[in-house]
């Protein structure tokens, strides 16, 4: 159990009715879109995991954007606790980044993510007003000879039921949430692309893929380091693939691949 005023959630895509004014920890990245969701809650403070950091630092996008508006926001080490799992996140991450807000509290790198949590919530957090969530967060590709779209999302809570059958490219981080293979991908599409956030605690960030194995949906992950987490034009774009799972490889799914052309295969019928 944690200490009143702070709040530790899975995911920061489905925060509960009494979150204003809280710490929020949550075990998601630490990307630009994640954050607009903290503040769009009306957190005191964040703390995310930094998924590996990756393309032009995307995993802690959140800090900068939060020392915009004076709140203190940290990041903990990839390799120190689960993404995907508060309750790992609180027992043993690390800080491996803070913004100003936050050392101003007293938040330190090497700190345990409880102590930093702590801090925050004894510190003043001025009044402010959330930013809009970033635009296009959603977006469906359609091309002539295609047989099936590919959908862009920069969340995977975003992932609608029209979107069943089609390939689902995320820009989030590829670990289950809260280790339940349930939440791996909320419809039956024909392939779910993730982002491996640096690989993770435990091999974590690629988690997703044997559950969506089991549910007969291909499914691979683009390495952190080539595409930005949290933005899925970045990942469709840029992602060169990190990990896949047998359906994958049986369509032709190959690690150090580029992600685009093969999902353009795909969406034809040919692989």
């Amino acid at each position: 159990m944690t200490d009143a005023g702070i709040l530790l959630v899975d995911t920061i895509t489905r925060l509960p009715a009494d979150a204003a004014g809280k710490i929020h920890v949550a075990s998601s990245h630490g990307g630009v879109y994640a954050g607009s969701l903290a503040l769009r809650g009306r957190c005191k403070g964040a703390i995310f995991n930094d998924a590996g950091f990756g393309k032009d630092g995307a995993g802690a996008g959140s800090l900068a954007a939060f020392e915009a508006l004076g709140v203190p926001c940290a990041v903990v080490a990839h390799t120190s606790c689960r993404i995907g799992e508060a309750a790992d996140m609180w027992a043993r991450g690390r800080v491996s980044a803070a913004n100003g807000p936050a050392r101003r509290a007293g938040v330190r790198v090497g700190q345990g993510c409880a102590e930093a949590a702590r801090a925050m919530a004894a510190a003043e957090c001025p009044v402010y007003e959330p930013p809009p969530l970033p635009a296009e967060a959603r977006s469906v590709l359609r091309a002539p000879g295609w047989v099936r779209a590919i959908v862009l999302v920069d969340s995977a809570a975003l992932v609608q039921p029209e979107d069943a059958g089609a390939i689902v490219v995320t820009a989030s981080h590829g670990a289950l949430i809260g280790g339940d293979p349930r939440k791996a991908l909320q419809v039956d599409g024909f392939a779910g692309v993730y982002n491996d956030a640096g690989g993770g605690a435990d091999g974590c960030g690629t988690s997703r893929l044997p559950a969506l194995e089991a549910r007969g949906i291909a499914a691979l992950t683009v390495a952190a380091a080539s595409a930005r987490i949290g933005d899925a034009r970045s990942t469709y774009e840029d992602g060169i693939v990190s990990a896949v799972n047998a359906r994958a490889k049986a369509l032709g799914a190959d690690v150090g691949a580029p992600l685009q052309p093969l999902l353009e295969r795909w969406a034809k019928g040919t692989s």
